[in-house]
């Protein structure tokens, strides 16, 4: 009959799944021993919540490449006021691609003798091909090609404000993700004697050719460079000697009182919504806000760099 083990072939072979095939064997006090811990539901292989996990992974990947892959890739600097003042800053560039039949004003005339005297190359082309290449933005005839942008490494800014005689100024962006506003605050930093900017790697705009427009060819002059972790990089920077000092607008220091200003020092700019992170705040040795009329909600990032950047500047003066 079918179970018995006296039959010739019916016995099971040793380490089968079904175990012993004589007596209990302790398969009840086996059966009776916990299997540990249940794991959490984000570690389970089938779980709904894993699946989240892991598609929240790829996808935040997936945008790391992303943004590297435009990082790599050249940018398009469009219109005739920023194309000539890229030259004029002597922004690297690869070539001038200038519309057949264009206007040729002195904006235009001057960056085609200027793009001649350092070797780039120019190229006309169809308006309409202009039009693909810079993606419908306003070109008004003229874009430039820039190369991917180099980031200088924070260790190299520090000593370069060091070596420059006057006491550090840097300014740090917390989750700035505008490449407008981006551009407006190197072009503050440099207006206002700032010796360097720093981004953080993540959740940040980049050096975009936008930006590259809105700085006006500062961005060729003054050095950025990119934190893998920006806390860590602040903290760094403090057992320098520089002094942390953040734009909160519910700090009860307002800016007219810094008197941080002229010590070595690092500004840092919260995001055009949240503002500071938290770990980035409980960083700073000091927040500071800017005093505004009560209708007055709050300052476009960009805008908030530059008033505090003019008070240390007007500080370092006196």
């Amino acid at each position: 009959m079918a179970g018995n083990d006296k039959r010739r072939g019916a016995t099971r072979k040793p380490g089968t799944k079904k175990g012993m095939v004589k007596g209990s064997g302790g398969q009840r006090r086996k059966g009776l021993e916990g299997k540990g811990p249940t794991p959490k539901a984000k570690n389970r292989v089938s779980h709904p919540a894993k699946q989240r996990v892991d598609s929240a992974k790829a996808k935040s990947e997936f945008q790391q490449r992303k943004q590297r892959e435009q990082r790599e890739q050249p940018e398009l600097i469009a219109g005739r006021n920023p194309v000539a003042e890229c030259l004029r800053a002597e922004v690297p560039s690869t070539g001038l691609y200038v519309a057949y039949g264009i206007d040729a004003d002195d904006r235009v005339k001057e960056a085609v003798q200027r793009a001649g005297d350092r070797g780039i190359s120019v190229v006309e082309v169809p308006r309409t091909e202009l039009d693909r290449m810079t993606g419908g933005a306003l070109h008004q005839g003229m874009a430039l090609q820039v190369p991917p942008y180099k980031y200088a490494h924070t260790d190299d800014v520090l000593r370069a404000a060091v070596d420059s005689g006057r006491p550090p100024l840097l300014v740090a962006l917390d989750g700035v993700t505008d490449p407008r506003n981006l551009g407006a605050v190197i072009r503050s930093a440099a207006a206002f004697g700032a010796h360097g900017v720093i981004l953080p790697q993540r959740r940040s705009a980049g050096i975009t050719a936008v930006a590259w427009r809105t700085s006006a060819g500062a961005a060729a002059k003054l050095p950025v460079a990119m934190a893998v972790n920006l806390t860590r990089t602040l903290k760094d920077l403090k057992s320098e000697g520089l002094m942390v000092v953040g734009l909160d607008a519910d700090s009860d220091i307002s800016s007219d009182e810094l008197e941080l200003a002229t010590r070595p020092l690092v500004v840092v700019v919260g995001s055009e919504g949240r503002g500071l992170s938290r770990l980035v705040r409980d960083t700073c040795d000091q927040t500071v806000s800017i005093p505004m009329f009560s209708e007055v909600e709050s300052l476009n990032a960009s805008v908030a760099a530059g008033v505090v950047l003019s008070e240390v500047a007007r500080r370092r003066r006196r």
